[in-house]
């Protein structure tokens, strides 16, 4: 997948003449480097097999990244120290007008196969992640996603989602000119000599960037794996690695050994190491110091060196087509997967993947990527080759434009629908009101589903404003996390929602419960986190642990009329539903202060997204059996027992005589494989007021 070309590898002079030995000299009037070329097509077909075979990943990213600096280094390096002149808007556009074709080509297929094969549940992310691929931030739209809680349906492998690398090369072929261009002006102004400098920079860029990647993938790897800074290191290695290669001299049988042993390296690295819990921390230097060996190795001459493997001549030609091998690949064996129902290929059908794979890059490099990159007419003139490059953007802008405006249009149209009727509201769509007994379906036929499966992302529930005056904790960690409905001036009661993101959604039929009665809401959620004492062990991570603490600090001095919260936890695919840790005692705090709390059980969880489900096979397909779903009855049961706390059972709002439903009163019930949608919970209020003031005694309209 390295951006690099075989033309690029062949222009790569080593100039190792004046530092290395006679046996080796044989690397200086090269002008085609095979081994690096080999090299590209070793790491291409580990990342290839790893993640069709395995599942995992390999380390040959890392490869790429660190080739493709050592390629532009040794470029830019000869341009200096020969006086020549960098031309950094010639080098761009020559660059980006032979990358973005394949790129084009990649990103039109795929969305057409995400028309065809990915449920709507998929398509606003899949809009955003193509543009971000498009104009190389993929790796940043990514990022945000990984720690993004609220990202919803996470049950289906991105098919644009290894264009991260791809991004962040794109990053550095802008920047890494530029640093350049800076040692240039450097140099010239502190008369330095060029190659010492760049020595310099370069390795003042590995150091900071390795120390970073070390900090940032212990304290958050999720999203240490797409940031830029913490790959820069990669980028630095490999072009210390040009920068140093003509002082490094080592005789014929080291650099046999040296190559091998970076053979040797590159391919157990993913077999050996649990990279994608620990890249790209200091674990990455593995597979970089191992591609780093076998450049270092060279061309030895030797019938025994690894560089007679590498230089064989189908694996210099697969290395040609490195770049469309890497992307074609993964959107084929995601596609593979979702039409197949399968969670991963298999031996058989992975190998049919990689075949397919490698088949379409050889042709597609032959009869594409060659001729564009080839084209004189293209390369006689700077605006042709920016032409080229405006015409690729605007094959992938101008139908993404079309299909995301389509798209807007019919979510529009359904929110005007539903406000013109805003009367007819609960007969066309009763959500929950549906499953009470009695109900009658008095309901317009051929209505369209609310919410719009393209719409999911606006289904997170939030209170309307931040915490202020009275209610805005004094505690750093629950700074950001706290909300409020409008302030009450005289409210009748005021209660604290506490917990995790089901939490959040149920507070989505709370909110009009509260407005009917003057109640005052504030909230505290933490994604991810439920609420119970942290003085039992839960296995809930630091910051959990924090939140409940403080959380708990907060409500015993604002001293709410009650608290409202999630009371157990329900497993995926399982029945396997218990209490939440500690959440009996949290109680007992509570009511001992005079505090009442009100919990309310868990929703089903699933393995797989129910709304995705209902886009793929339609609302009764998805339909299950409560008691595979969830306990015979509720865990949380028996705290009714205690003075001020009320346990309350919604199962029967989205279940009815065990069966529970995907879609309900023209609702969709599950925003992904564990949160209810706002537009459904919104729906459960009626319900839930008459059971609050019936377990509480309130006067509740």
């Amino acid at each position: 997948m390295s951006i690099v070309t075989r033309g690029e590898a062949k222009a790569h002079s080593l100039r190792r003449g004046e530092a290395i030995p006679n046996d080796s000299r044989r690397n200086d009037s090269r002008k085609f480097l095979p081994e690096v070329q080999g090299l590209r097509a070793i790491a291409v077909l580990m990342v290839v097999a790893y993640h069709v075979w395995f599942g995992r990943i390999s380390g040959g990213v890392d490869i790429f990244l660190l080739v493709s600096a050592f390629l532009l280094t040794g470029q830019f390096a000869r341009k200096l120290e020969s006086g020549r002149p960098l031309e950094l808007l010639k080098y761009w556009a020559h660059l980006f007008k032979r990358l973005l074709p394949m790129i084009v080509l990649t990103l039109l297929g795929t969305l057409l196969g995400v028309y065809l094969l990915l449920p709507e549940t998929a398509w606003t992310s899949m809009f955003g992640q193509t543009w971000a691929s498009l104009f190389y931030y993929q790796n940043w739209f990514l990022a945000s996603e990984s720690v993004d809680y609220y990202a919803t349906d996470h049950s289906l492998a991105s098919p644009l989602q290894h264009f991260w690398s791809l991004s962040i090369q794109g990053q550095i072929f802008i920047v890494w000119p530029l640093l350049f261009a800076l040692a240039a002006a450097m140099s010239r102004i502190g008369r330095l000599k060029v190659r010492p400098l760049l020595i310099w920079l370069f390795g003042g860029i590995f150091i900071i960037s390795l120390t970073f990647s070390i900090i940032t993938t212990y304290t958050n790897q999720s999203f240490a794996y797409f940031d830029t800074r913490t790959r820069l290191w990669e980028f630095a290695l490999g072009s210390l690695l040009a920068l140093l290669l003509p002082y490094l001299s080592f005789k014929r049988s080291t650099r046999v050994v040296m190559g091998w042993i970076g053979v040797v390296a590159m391919l157990s690295c993913g077999l050996i190491l649990q990279i994608d819990q620990k890249f790209p921390g200091y674990m990455a230097l593995w597979p970089t110091l191992a591609a780093a060996f076998v450049i270092v190795a060279g061309f030895t001459g030797s019938s025994f060196g690894a560089d007679r493997f590498l230089s064989w001549k189908p694996l210099v030609k697969l290395g040609d087509s490195s770049y469309a091998l890497y992307l074609f690949h993964w959107p084929l064996l995601v596609f593979f997967l979702a039409f197949s129902g399968r969670d991963h290929a298999g031996p058989k059908a992975g190998t049919a993947l990689i075949i397919v794979s490698v088949v379409a890059a050889v042709m597609i490099t032959k009869l594409i990527d060659t001729p564009i990159r080839r084209s004189k007419w293209i390369e006689q003139k700077r605006r042709r080759a920016v032409m080229t490059i405006g015409i690729c953007v605007l094959l992938v802008a101008a139908p993404l434009t079309v299909w995301q405006l389509q798209v807007h249009a019919k979510e529009v149209a359904l929110e005007n629908q539903q406000k013109a009727a805003q009367a007819e509201v609960m007969r066309n769509y009763p959500g929950a009101t549906a499953i009470q007994p009695g109900f009658v379906d008095a309901g317009d036929p051929g209505l369209p589903m609310k919410p719009a499966l393209t719409a999911l992302d606006k289904q997170w529930v939030s209170l309307s404003e931040n915490c202020q005056e009275q209610f805005l904790p004094s505690q750093k960690v629950l700074a950001d996390k706290c909300g409020q409905t409008a302030p009450v001036a005289k409210p009748k009661k005021t209660i604290v929602i506490v917990g995790d993101s089901h939490a959040e959604q149920m507070a989505g039929a709370l909110v009009p419960v509260a407005e009917a009665n003057d109640w005052q809401l504030v909230s505290l959620f933490l994604g991810g986190c439920d609420f119970g004492s942290e003085s039992v062990p839960s296995g809930r991570s630091k910051e959990c642990q924090q939140f409940n603490t403080a959380a708990t600090d907060y409500v015993l001095k604002l001293r709410p009329d009650a608290i409202f919260t999630i009371s157990t936890d329900a497993v995926p695919d399982s029945p396997a539903e218990t209490i939440i840790p500690g959440y009996e005692l949290a109680v007992h705090t509570f009511v001992d202060a005079g505090i009442d709390v009100i919990g309310v059980r868990d929703n089903p969880r699933f393995n797989d997204s129910r709304s995705a489900c209902v886009a793929k096979s339609g609302a009764e397909a998805c339909e299950f059996e409560q008691s595979k779903y969830l306990a015979s009855a509720d865990p949380a049961a028996s705290l009714n027992r205690m003075d001020g706390a009320y346990m309350l059972d919604l199962t029967d709002q989205y279940c009815k005589q065990e069966t529970c439903y995907a879609v309900v009163g023209n609702v969709l019930v599950y925003l992904d494989h564990n949160h209810l949608t706002w537009d459904y919970v919104r729906t459960m209020a009626p319900v839930l007021g008459q059971r609050i003031g019936a377990a509480t005694g309130w006067q509740v309209k």
